[in-house]
């Protein structure tokens, strides 16, 4: 949440800066914002961190705790490879207890410079260096949106370059705030220092105003000025973008774009910028020579810092050299607060009421509320740090007269000739306090005209809940999506997205199977139902009970083949049934498992002469689990005649793992921190592919569960890696990460196209790979998704083969055809 590291010297204190904060010891101020004081600071390991301590009038809020504390929370979340790791916080109260602030958190220290420094220093900064930052930036931004929240964080000194990338260090409307202040009534309000077309039309930002700032941002760090000078420009004009390298200038065109629903998405931003990820670009040489040795001369110089012996902190962090006197960048709004009146109505922009999104993922009552424009003068630009005496000198640039700020520039926070500092826009004053605004629509997609990005959905559609929530899907004859509900089942044409027919009363837990000659098989609550896939009337019924059986779950399918788990009476047997002749084929005793579960069988391997399962963990009785020494069992039965063939454990596979066989004999299964191959003959260790180790308190598995196509093995860890292994020795025939944030569950891995994708889904996105050779080629995201009645999901991304020219994506009830022949 805060903009830590960035080191940039502040004002000289004026004293009382705390000697200690939690367990850090403080050295020097580094920075100050609108909202808190930064510190560089050490822990009892001499090692460097950054400490943020909120201005002691704004501490006692509750409006302010509350989004101080979400922030870091967010932070902690997007902790990664663009985002400072987070140290920890402390909530005490605001008084303190004697040692210290009661309030504050610390970020890890990473040696860099804003980008107003940046720019200040060097210039217009190159293609590449440009590159770099934006892809970062809206990978993490990306990240953001996946959870409906709008970030409000992005500022030229909210963002850091270092030698290995950017760094995004505000969470929020705190960290990235103009100015920020107590209003009676225990009010909190933050304004921030940039507008977008739909704050001056007084509509509520979504997600797609973060990415017209990062435009901003983009435009301003290619050529050191503001694309749009002023407010009425972002109202109005189209950006002045003649000097920003051409290859870069359609996707940031399109991120300036007035309409929020035609701009891309960030995760098509990051493509767009660097298909292979900023990752694989952020090396040696992306910044200028003379931001690195700024970089460098920063860095060293506050190593050398020391903690004032006897009195509290009042050093400066050291500059690389001198510079200019400029006055703080929070000063001149909170100097303006009181002076400046009100707008009057009917001033255009000037009057309007302006929303301000969610600033992180928690909510709280009182929080936040309607904001509007306020008369304040805007942040002055970042000073630049002086060159190094090792540095050669830049040419310095013409200098540029500043036009006189008019009432109307006033009103909205904008000055022009500021080089580019306050990108364009007013100052978005956020009162918190009142009601909660409503939380942003989705943004509507626009097709994109740049290589790489993800494909256009051709449709989406949304499924109503049903009372109990049931919704399965599956894709018939490459020509239908069915959707199984407890209510009914419904057809959906996979080429226009248009719903074909709904059968009511042929609800079901599970979802629909292929029973040839045109039909589907469905499972209700009373009977076996094949419903005519062309228009959902009943061809055939078959009650329960027939035999003394009662279906209660679908094991799998091969062909025309179906394994149930049935009831009779007490007892559970495990079906083999003919889906096409409508006919039992055997069935077998199975244990009953632990109640008041009603077992579940899953058909883990089908192979010519046997199909292997699996009990689901839930109903293992005790006695089940005694006997395997808490292992998971595996059983094998004879596809004819349903004999069992044998029952095992394999190592030290938990039940709850996720396994996977082929046709062959071998079985995948992942234990502990690796994935391992066995022969269910002989139940040899054929192999054992390493994975990364696993952290304390998470699941105790790395690997998921394995996708088999071919000759092939693809399978994903939680750390957002996913493997293309050959299955008889277990080497990797290319690994690749997602880039998305690590997460408890395993992404979930799909082969569509035919065999020519590979995709990827987890809680943040999809992930297109190529299964030849394992090139990233498209990342697919909807931020801001709602259930019914608006209420938000976080509800994962599944991605589910629909033939060679679809790839369908679901997300809750929503499913989105993409096409990708």
């Amino acid at each position: 949440m805060e903009p830590s590291p960035s080191l940039s010297p502040s004002a000289p204190s004026s004293g009382g800066d705390p000697g200690r904060v939690g367990p850090y010891t403080v050295l020097a101020r580094c920075r100050e914002s609108a909202g808190a004081v930064q510190y560089v600071a050490r822990d009892g390991d001499g090692a460097r961190a950054v400490v943020t301590v909120p201005r002691p009038e704004l501490a006692g809020l509750p409006a302010f705790r509350r989004r101080f504390v979400a922030e870091y929370r967010l932070a902690e979340l997007l902790a990664g490879r663009w985002v400072p790791q987070p140290l920890g916080i402390g909530e005490g109260d605001a008084a303190g207890d004697g040692e210290g602030p009661g309030l504050w958190t610390a970020t890890a220290y990473v040696p860099a410079l804003t980008l107003g420094e940046a720019v200040a220093l060097a210039g217009p900064l190159p293609e590449k260096t440009v590159r770099v930052l934006g892809a970062g930036l809206a990978e993490s931004l990306s990240r953001v949106h996946a959870t409906g929240t709008v970030l409000h964080g992005l500022a030229p000194d909210t963002v850091l370059l270092a030698a290995d990338g950017p760094r995004l260090t505000a969470f929020g409307a705190l960290g990235a705030a103009a100015a920020a202040e107590a209003r009676p009534g225990g009010q909190l309000s933050v304004r921030l220092g940039y507008l977008t077309p739909e704050q001056a039309a007084g509509e509520e930002p979504g997600p797609p105003a973060d990415v017209f700032v990062l435009g901003l941002l983009l435009a301003y760090a290619a050529t050191g000025t503001a694309p749009l000078p002023d407010a009425s420009d972002i109202a109005t004009a189209e950006p002045d973008l003649t000097a920003v390298p051409e290859a870069l200038r359609p996707v940031i065109a399109e991120c300036l774009a007035k309409a929020p629903g035609a701009r891309p998405t960030a995760s098509r931003v990051a493509t767009a910028l660097a298909l292979e990820g900023a990752a694989s670009l952020a090396r040696p040489g992306w910044l200028p020579d003379r931001v690195v040795t700024a970089i460098g001369e920063r860095d060293s110089r506050t190593a050398w810092l020391k903690a004032p012996a006897g009195r509290a902190p009042q050093d400066r962090v050291p500059d690389p050299g001198p510079r200019p006197e400029q006055p703080s960048p929070a000063a001149p709004a909170e100097a303006s607060t009181a002076a400046a009146p009100a707008p009057a109505p009917g001033e255009g922009l000037d009057a309007r009421t302006v929303r301000v999104g969610r600033v992180g993922p928690q909510r709280a009552s009182g929080d936040r509320g309607t904001t509007e424009l306020v008369a304040a003068r805007p942040p002055a630009p970042p000073a630049p740090p002086a060159p190094p005496a090792s540095a050669a000198p830049a040419p310095a640039p013409a200098p540029r007269a500043a036009a006189p700020v008019s009432r109307r520039a006033l009103f909205t926070g904008i000055g022009a000739g500021l080089a580019g500092a306050v990108l364009g826009g007013g100052v978005v004053a956020l009162a918190s306090g009142g009601e909660e605004p409503p939380a942003p629509k989705p943004a509507a997609r626009r097709r994109p005209a740049v290589p790489g990005l993800p494909p256009e959905p051709r449709w989406a559609y949304t499924h109503e809940a049903t009372p109990g929530g049931v919704l399965n899907a599956t894709v018939w004859r490459e020509r239908t999506l069915v959707l199984t509900s407890d209510a009914h089942t419904t057809a959906v044409d996979l080429a226009t997205g248009e719903r074909l027919w709904r059968a009511a009363g042929s609800g079901s837990p599970a979802a629909a199977l292929p029973a040839g000659d045109g039909l589907l098989l469905v499972v209700t609550a009373t009977e076996l139902r094949w419903l005519s896939a062309k228009d959902g009337t009943v061809a055939h019924r078959a009650p329960h009970g027939t035999g003394g059986l009662a279906v209660s779950s679908v094991a799998g399918q091969a062909g025309t083949t179906v394994w149930f788990t049935a009831t009779a009476g007490a007892a559970t047997r495990l079906v083999a049934y003919d889906a096409v002749r409508r006919k039992e084929l055997w069935r077998a005793p199975v244990p009953a498992g632990r109640p008041p579960h009603t077992p579940v069988y899953a058909v883990v391997a089908v192979r010519p002469d046997g199909v292997v399962v699996r009990q689901d963990a839930e109903s293992v009785t005790p006695a089940q689990r005694k006997a395997a020494k808490g292992l998971a069992v595996f059983t094998s039965y004879d596809r004819v005649t349903g004999a069992r063939q044998w029952f095992r454990p394999f190592g030290t596979a938990l039940p709850t793992a996720p396994a996977v066989g082929d046709a062959s004999g071998r079985l995948f299964v992942p234990v502990g921190d690796d994935l391992h191959a066995y022969d269910t003959r002989s139940r040899a260790l054929l192999w054992r592919l390493e994975g990364a180790a696993a952290v304390a308190g998470a699941p105790p598995f790395v690997f998921g569960g394995g996708a088999l196509h071919d000759t092939t093995l693809y399978v994903a860890d939680r750390f957002q890696t996913v493997y293309a292994v050959d299955p008889a020795t277990g080497r990797p025939r290319w690994q690749r990460g997602t880039e998305a944030p690590p997460r408890p569950k395993v992404p979930a891995v799909t082969v569509g196209a035919g065999g020519r994708l590979v995709l990827a889904a987890d809680g943040t996105q999809v992930t297109a790979f190529g299964a030849a050779d394992g090139r990233r080629l498209w990342k697919f995201q909807d931020a801001g998704v709602r259930e019914p009645g608006g209420r938000e999901t976080s509800a994962p991304y599944t991605a589910l083969a629909a033939g060679p020219r679809t790839v369908l994506v679901r997300r809750d009830r929503t499913f989105y055809a993409l096409p990708v022949g």
